[in-house]
């Protein structure tokens, strides 16, 4: 799904580390090597190797025939990924995970990553107004913090010469990092010579590794975030956009309202206002035959609704959601844009959902909510850009996880060859470190420790969406909480201790005053023989 002849829009979310370089392997040593084995600090080893986490070991790239698609052969970096640069990565075991087994892979918690937990991704607009802005000022964040473990390449592996001599590698902030991985992904292929390229190439839209691809992108966004801020609580929220008219999350307290001044900006009250997009121009790229650098490159760009109404003529009903859910098989026929009564081909939005066949000239499901932000979001290279993209996708994974749940396909519905490059089973993501496999994620979220709510129970609903915020602010400040009933526990006993010191000292005064009354009178009661009628009045 490409701004190509197709003109769709695609959008693929926030991942993690891909070729986005972990920073001990983006050198000259690493290109000449051809090996990138990171050490983890906790046991000062490659790959954490002396406490059992993992490995380093040669890759084994599939052998496996792609599609006819792409008739060329050792001309682009992403071809058999990750050749080109490396041949021998960290091979992590048990549940360790990250590109130098310093993590654990999706779902497990702990210092030896034995802790199995499932985190629930929630509708943004059931959020609390407090969740939504900590949302909000997370992707400000990562826009303006650059990431400690990543870089970018900004040439391809010939430019850095043939022992990497000449390393050209530039930091990038959070955020980009997975704007300029979707932009690389989906990139045109160079074949020599300014504007020289080859444009029917993605190796994570328009056939079956578009939805893995983008489950794995998603996993990592929501990890680097964590890192970053702290909040291991932390999921990506969706929109469920099914039946909506409008986009009712571009509002100010939202993802940003329309400017007043220019409709295809964003309001200034917007924090998005301020953002520059990266990696918006391919045309200009593929006239240089240079990579995007990740230089900004103007205003975030979003006009929803003034689209072209021939391309899309509404949004997705839940009616077009149950009849993509109806189509029984994953992929089919040729496995790219053009497939029929495909699962696949369907929700990206290539085929009708009413009847499973492929259209030419409009855009339905996925494609259709790109189109209808007519924007940044609206060019599959620079979709990213637009912080909606992550709720789309989100929205999107939560589709394609109801229909495993409904299908229970076996591995085998993925296909192991003749689909496009990049897209069989046993093809390894690009631009992904660590490495991950298409096939290894066409499986349930439950094995990658997520959920979504609406797709939970009521019980389990109402738990997620009403006690969890409040559990999880409880533990956020069970510190606070208990230090503060110690400190006044500490308190009351003080008072308490006080209380009865001056209790006992009141009763001990009384009885001093009742003694020294008494003893004052006593002469006079020994002077009454003396004076009777006097005593006794005195006494009275």
């Amino acid at each position: 799904m490409r701004s190509l002849d197709a003109a769709i829009v695609l959008l693929h979310l926030t991942g993690m580390c891909f070729c986005q370089f972990p920073r001990p392997c983006a050198n000259s040593q690493g290109l000449r090597s051809k090996e990138c084995c990171p050490v983890w600090d906790g046991d000062g080893s490659a790959c954490g190797a002396l406490s059992g986490r993992g490995f380093c070991t040669e890759v084994e790239v599939s052998g496996e025939p792609h599609g006819p698609q792409y008739p060329f052969s050792g001309i682009d970096d992403r071809e058999r990924w990750p050749l080109a640069f490396f041949n021998r990565t960290c091979r992590c075991a048990a549940n360790y995970g990250g590109y130098n087994c310093g993590e654990c892979r999706f779902g497990y918690w702990g210092s030896n990553c034995a802790e199995y937990r499932e985190s629930v991704r929630r509708n943004i607009l059931t959020l609390s107004a407090e969740e939504q802005q900590k949302f909000i000022s997370y992707l400000n964040l990562a826009k303006n913090t650059v990431s400690p473990a990543y870089m970018i390449s900004t040439a391809t592996r010939a430019e850095m010469g043939e022992n990497g001599e000449n390393p050209m590698f530039s930091d990038i902030n959070t955020y980009d990092l997975f704007v300029w991985m979707h932009y690389y992904v989906s990139r045109d292929a160079f074949l020599g010579g300014p504007g020289n390229v080859w444009r029917d190439i993605d190796f994570a839209h328009e056939s079956a590794a578009f939805l893995p691809w983008h489950r794995v992108f998603l996993l990592h966004w929501e990890n680097e975030i964590r890192k970053l801020t702290g909040d291991f609580n932390f999921t990506i929220p969706y929109w469920d956009w099914r039946d909506a008219q409008s986009c009712v999350v571009c509002t100010d307290a939202l993802m940003g309202g329309r400017s007043l001044v220019n409709p295809n900006l964003v309001s200034p009250a917007s924090v998005f206002s301020s953002w520059k997009v990266i990696c918006s121009q391919p045309e200009e790229y593929n006239s240089r035959e240079a990579l995007c650098n990740a230089t900004g490159e103007g205003p975030l760009l979003r006009n929803p609704g003034n689209h072209d109404p021939n391309r899309v003529t509404r949004l997705p009903t839940a009616a077009d959601v149950e009849s993509v859910l109806n189509i029984p098989d994953y992929e089919t026929e040729r496995m790219d844009r053009f497939s029929n009564r495909s699962f696949r081909n369907a929700i990206e939005g290539f085929a009708s959902p009413e009847t499973g066949l492929a259209v030419q000239g409009q855009s339905t499901m996925h494609n259709s909510l790109h189109v209808f932000m007519n924007g940044s979001m609206s060019s599959v290279q620079g979709s990213a850009n637009d912080p909606i993209f992550l709720l789309h996708h989100a929205f999107i994974d939560s589709i394609f996880e109801r229909w495993l749940r409904t299908h229970q396909p076996l591995r085998s519905s993925y296909p192991s060859a003749n689909a496009p490059i990049g897209h069989n089973d046993a093809h390894f993501m690009v631009p992904f470190f660590p490495l991950y496999r298409n096939g290894d994620y066409f499986l349930t979220n439950k094995a990658l420790g997520f959920e979504y709510a609406y797709l939970l129970d009521p019980g389990q609903r109402f738990m997620q969406e009403v006690l969890t915020p409040y559990l999880q602010q409880a533990q956020l400040i069970w510190q606070w909480l208990l230090g503060a009933g110690i400190l006044g526990a500490l308190i009351s006993a003080i008072i308490s201790a006080l209380i009865v010191l001056a209790v006992r000292k009141m009763k001990r005064n009384r009885r001093r005053r009742r003694t020294s009354y008494y003893g004052e009178k006593q002469p006079l009661l020994q002077s009454s023989s003396e004076d009777g009628s006097s005593s006794y009045q005195t006494t009275l």
